[in-house]
């Protein structure tokens, strides 16, 4: 393995051995990707007060996430297409996770089924869901969650529509990918990748095919994923959710003091502050901004986390001092999966918890849930001064 110290390492690794059209898939916003750059941006506008004389010896970032024990407080996040980034990716970002003690989050868009990932795992993981008009597709789909005795289900609420993506239009991103000459091209250079998939049975959207009514094959499904999606979404439809899964519940994609209440009403455990790695709706503010009025909305009511911008562990420990209980890595995870896949997720958990232990120290503290805005410079307005509705608006 090549030395790897920062998760920008894997991310060129990853660059070279992956196809275009998939490293733009995760390496990309909405529209002119403001709300994309600024999501990692602004965590460097944030200062550490480093402290000197303190006992840092026998350090843990051991916590807990939504009543879990977990080795830091992060979690693999849902992440789309990640079977296409690696041969049986989800299985392997799992395995990795898995072993770290930090949770890994199955997105119903994956290529690896639940029952696929189950049967290669050991411990329950969380599945996400999106808010989808069918019915019994979503019953059948928190059953099978049920069955696959996964610990937690996750709802995406933030994607009635999709943003525009320019370069996943121009690529024929799309379930599934409409390949075109340029695009075979490229993946005819990545000879280590083509083998891997070659090497595999899951190369299409397993959660779906076969599942959803009417989606016998992967050409039946671009109709299936036009209609699917629910743009008349309002939180009482979020109940009916609610009441198809009995287990812990985080609601992600809260960006806004008055979703994260309706949240708290409808009777999540956990939010996620997040607007969806900046795919969305570009000109959001980014996550780590939006999260200190949401705090005090709600934090002393309901677990808060956070998604979106993190690369790195001192990122992590931003997002924790500011007031978050928990983060959330998706592109930090997928560039080592694409670069080297199980081992690649493992290195860039270690990366980051090595990060996040070292920064903790160096700001004078021990335990992870000691930690608070005290370590912390942040500059005047970064999370106020908008020309927002009240909290209780």
């Amino acid at each position: 393995m090549p030395i790897i110290t920062e998760i920008e390492d894997l991310h060129r690794i990853y660059r070279r051995r992956v196809p275009k059209m998939f490293y733009d898939y995760t390496e990309s916003g909405s529209w002119s990707e403001q709300t994309f750059r600024e999501n990692k941006s602004d965590f460097d506008r944030i200062y550490f007060r480093q402290r000197i004389a303190k006992d840092m010896a026998d350090r843990s970032t051991a916590t807990k996430m939504i009543g879990q024990d977990v080795s830091m407080p992060v979690a693999l996040a849902p992440v789309g297409f990640t079977g296409m980034q690696h041969w049986d990716g989800e299985i392997k970002a799992a395995r990795a996770a898995e072993k770290f003690g930090v949770p890994y989050s199955l997105s119903t868009m994956s290529i690896c089924p639940i029952e696929d990932v189950a049967a290669n795992t050991s411990k329950p993981f969380w599945m996400q869901v999106y808010t989808l008009k069918d019915d019994d597709f979503m019953q059948r789909l928190f059953d099978r969650a049920k069955a696959a005795k996964c610990s937690a289900a996750i709802i995406t609420v933030d994607l009635q529509l999709l943003g525009q993506r320019h370069k996943d239009v121009k690529n024929g991103l799309s379930a599934p990918p409409k390949l075109t000459p340029a695009s075979i091209a490229n993946m005819m250079t990545k000879v280590r990748w083509g083998l891997g998939m070659l090497s595999t049975k899951r190369r299409f959207f397993g959660n779906i095919v076969g599942h959803a009514k009417g989606v016998t094959d992967p050409s039946s499904l671009t109709t299936w994923t036009a209609q699917a999606f629910d743009q008349s979404l309002d939180w009482e439809r979020i109940r009916q959710f609610r009441k198809m899964w009995d287990g812990p519940l985080i609601i992600k994609g809260i960006m806004d003091p008055r979703d994260a209440k309706e949240a708290l009403n409808v009777g999540a455990d956990a939010i996620v502050v997040s607007n969806h790695g900046g795919r969305q709706l570009d000109g959001a503010l980014s996550s780590i901004r939006a999260l200190e009025p949401i705090m005090d909305a709600v934090g002393d009511k309901i677990e808060v986390h956070l998604d979106s911008g993190i690369r790195s562990g001192q990122d992590v420990l931003k997002a924790i001092a500011m007031g978050a209980k928990a983060t959330y890595i998706g592109r930090a995870y997928v560039y080592g999966l694409g670069a080297m896949g199980q081992e690649g997720v493992t290195k860039s958990l270690e990366v980051i918890h090595q990060e996040l232990s070292t920064t903790m120290g160096l700001c004078g503290h021990r335990n992870i849930e000691e930690v608070d805005r005290d370590i912390l410079m942040v500059p005047k307005g970064f999370s106020d001064g908008w020309d927002r509705a009240p909290h209780g608006a």
